[in-house]
């Protein structure tokens, strides 16, 4: 029988500071009024740097121009592109203005463009000439006759760009304040493409309101003021760049810095070092490259104070080297989605090592989270694994033109279902136990890979390990460690793994089969790709005729 003195698993977040009632061009205008001499943005591999009041005139600008081209309030305007300055501009001109702006991965192909462009129905595409190996031009060239909506096309730092900027300088001001006026906190402002790793990606479409106060109180929570400069490596194009990164910084005067187009280990090190940074972003991945840099020790990091490491799991060892030889004293975890702004949790300042190592903090302000029993939807008592769900001013407006999806996402009471497993102790501090679309069954044993995945990294000659499970004969699944040595390692084999985890890990929990790689399939975020992981698991390991087979 259940319990009911038993306390359940559900916490909101108490909060002195109340929500930011107003949309994003506003709240620029009001932080450049406020802190209009202050360094806003700086572009370390381009040499660039703007105030707050350069910045916000650039903005206006671009936005005066977007109008005069007619793009008006609802228009979705797409933006493809790696991190640059341009891609700010892009971001606050089109919030001023009321044009939802659509972010496009970068490394996405000509399929993926195309079906971006029809399903948004993107009436203007903003866009880098290429990227790495990425030629967007031809690409762009490739779809357009395909995509009817798409009636302009505008090249960064093309003739196009220019006189975009070119125009809104000539044009009235006024004309822009005006169209401000009309806005509301509550329009959709942004979509977010979910990483589609099964169908077709689906578009989260947020508000100012999501956005913006989630910007607003991460930075809250990482005790950011317009003293504070950020370094951002991680890609504008997600919620981790342009709302936790972009936002979180305008909404306190601090300043944003772009450290490289894309991820740069010894890039990010520079310019946490040349622009004096005291805040830096990662995924995981990230910041286990930059500890790993050979010449990690020859860079000054001082000056950091924080930062934030999320987007997946976060390893306890990780996080205590990013402490311990960065400096990060007052480093943050976040936990989120897309769909939710993204953060719903994150661990405080003054939580204590073991918290921060360990889990990923307690609910933001003023939302909920509670955690149920996937089968029955009953939130569960404290200290038993289930679904997370989270609800308030972050849950997204809905999947862009999908309601059928956005019904299975969001459910009647407006809860947001994670799909992630996770636990709640009496204090209300949140550990993810992994995805429940990653759960491996066992011989009839729930098997959780991210606890798997923590124990390995006590190893000495590991320096990263993923979990998946593949398909048996005998157990339906069983379990398979792909593992990165640490340089100069002996390469390990099922048999020393074995030996390693024995009378440390439950038999069943021990991995039968040995991976070792260079590097992991990646998406563009840093996310471990573990879908393309099982698909080449099965090709090494000759299991295609059991992949094939079908269960109950």
């Amino acid at each position: 029988m259940p319990n009911p003195s038993a306390v359940p698993s559900y916490a909101s977040g108490i909060s002195d500071v109340p929500l930011l009632g107003d949309t994003i061009g506003d709240n620029l205008d009001r932080t450049v009024q406020a802190h209009g001499d202050r360094d806003a943005l700086i572009d370390q591999a381009g040499g660039r740097r703007w105030t707050y009041r350069e910045f916000n005139a650039e903005v206006d600008a671009l936005a005066l121009g977007l109008l005069a081209n007619g793009v008006s309030k609802g228009d979705r305007v797409g933006i493809w592109a790696p991190n640059c300055p341009e891609w700010t501009f892009v971001q606050y001109a089109t919030a001023k203005i009321g044009a939802i702006l659509v972010n496009i991965n970068p490394a996405y192909r000509a399929h993926e463009l195309e079906y971006v462009l029809n399903q948004a129905g993107i009436r203007m595409l903003i866009a880098a000439e290429r990227f790495k190996t990425s030629d967007y031009v031809a690409m762009i060239s490739e779809v357009r006759p395909r995509c009817p909506a798409l009636t302009d096309v505008v090249l960064i730092g093309g003739d196009e760009w220019h006189a975009l900027s070119r125009t809104g300088r000539e044009a009235d001001p006024a004309r822009l304040a005006e169209v401000q006026r009309t806005l509301s906190a509550d329009d959709p402002i942004n979509i977010q493409y979910t990483s589609g790793t099964t169908g077709f990606p689906k578009g989260a479409t947020l508000s100012h309101h999501n956005i913006l106060n989630n910007g607003f109180f991460v930075g809250e929570l990482c005790n950011y003021t317009e003293c504070d400069v950020i370094c951002i490596p991680v890609p504008f194009y997600h919620c981790f760049g342009m709302v936790m990164g972009n936002l979180a910084a305008t909404t306190h005067g601090a300043c944003m810095v772009i450290p490289a187009p894309a991820f740069d280990p010894k890039a990010t090190l520079e310019a946490v070092q040349a622009q004096r940074c005291t805040s830096l972003y990662g995924v995981p991945t990230m910041f286990i490259a930059e500890l790993s840099e050979p010449s990690f020790d020859d860079y000054d990091l001082s000056s950091l104070r924080t930062g934030i490491m999320a987007g997946s799991p976060c390893p306890v060892e990780v996080m205590k080297q990013v402490i311990e030889r960065m400096g990060m004293a007052e480093v943050s975890i976040c936990y989120g989605m897309t769909e939710t702004s993204p953060v719903s949790t994150q661990t405080r300042a003054d939580d204590s090592i073991e918290r921060r190592v360990s889990t990923v903090g307690r609910v933001g302000p003023h939302l909920e989270v509670k955690i149920v029993d996937p089968a029955t939807g009953l939130t569960v008592p404290r200290g038993e694994p289930g679904e997370l769900c989270t609800r308030g001013y972050s849950v997204m407006l809905g999947y862009w033109e999908e309601p059928d999806k956005t019904a299975e996402a969001i459910d009647a009471a407006r809860w947001m279902h994670t799909g992630d497993l996770a636990v709640m102790d009496d204090e209300g501090y949140v550990n993810i136990t992994g995805r429940i679309k990653d759960m491996v069954i066992r011989g009839g044993e729930n098997v959780y890979p991210r606890e798997i995945e923590e124990f390995l990294y006590t190893h000495p000659d590991i320096l990263d390990a993923q979990v998946i499970g593949v398909p048996d004969a005998r157990y339906g699944e069983e379990l398979m460690a792909w593992i990165r040595m640490r340089e100069g390692a002996e390469p390990l084999t099922a048999e020393s793994l074995r030996e390693f985890c024995t009378g440390k890990l439950a038999h069943y929990k021990i991995p039968r089969y040995v991976h070792v790689v260079d590097d992991f399939p990646m998406t563009v975020t840093g996310k471990v790709r573990k879908v393309e992981m099982r698909e080449k698991a099965v090709e090494l390991l000759g299991l295609q005729e059991l992949a094939k087979a079908k269960h109950a």
